[in-house]
């Protein structure tokens, strides 16, 4: 009996000493959840407290493929080379942030649905760019030309909303750099032709002429050999 009572009284102590030191670590795992979670809500406090000390005015509104109409009905520049390395398009919601010193702060929050075009770059006669896909001329933003280094005959990836009818697109990559000059350099030109087609028929006129030349040759050959009769 004595025996028994020890081995319960081992069991019961070894059970004591895992519910301690699961309790243990159950308090220290709180502790470092409540640390962890500490930091997130001071975080969080002090960018709101930065947000209100800065006292920012911030509007909302949609990029139209230059500028930013405003929710308050007023227009507002986009940097060009803002929109063209975001790679705006016409419909994308924009957050407009104004600092106490007059800066503008853009942020995208809201991109419309996007779909991809191949086209051409090419130049009108007001020497503007634009992108001809699918039968349509596609106007594009200058930065955006210089950012890729885009010439005319360049065919190009253009990013387009999905869903709206517009004129503007943005140039996503160029796919080939245009090769016309190199093409030009092995085409012959027209001259080059008339020459060359002149050539052949001097030399089929030499080819032709050659045997009647051989012909008369022998008679001159024998009439000159044949003894005159007295």
């Amino acid at each position: 009996m004595e025996e028994k009572e020890e081995k319960n009284n081992d069991k019961i102590q070894a059970l004591r000493e895992m519910i301690y030191s699961a309790e243990k670590t159950l308090q220290g795992a709180k502790s470092m959840l409540l640390q962890l979670e500490g930091k997130k809500k001071v975080g969080r406090r002090k960018k709101i407290s930065d947000e209100d000390a800065e006292d920012g005015r911030i509007i909302e509104g949609t990029f139209d493929g230059q500028i930013m109409i405003g929710t308050d009905g007023k227009q507002y520049p986009v940097p060009a080379n803002y929109a063209s390395k975001s790679k705006l398009v016409e419909g994308d919601m924009l957050k407009l942030t104004i600092t106490q010193d007059g800066s503008f702060i853009y942020k995208q929050i809201g991109p419309t649905d996007r779909k991809r075009l191949i086209g051409v770059a090419s130049l009108d006669a007001q020497g503007n760019y634009f992108v001809a896909a699918q039968g349509q001329a596609y106007k594009v933003l200058l930065a955006s030309i210089t950012y890729f280094k885009v010439e005319p005959g360049d065919e190009v990836t253009l990013v387009t909303p999905k869903n709206i009818s517009s004129d503007w697109g943005s140039i996503e990559n160029v796919l080939q750099k245009n090769s016309g000059k190199k093409q030009s350099a092995i085409i012959p030109s027209f001259e080059e032709e008339k020459e060359e087609e002149n050539s052949d028929k001097n030399s089929d006129l030499m080819d032709e002429w050659s045997p009647d030349l051989e012909e008369l040759k022998k008679e001159l050959n024998n009439n000159l050999n044949t003894p005159s009769q007295s």
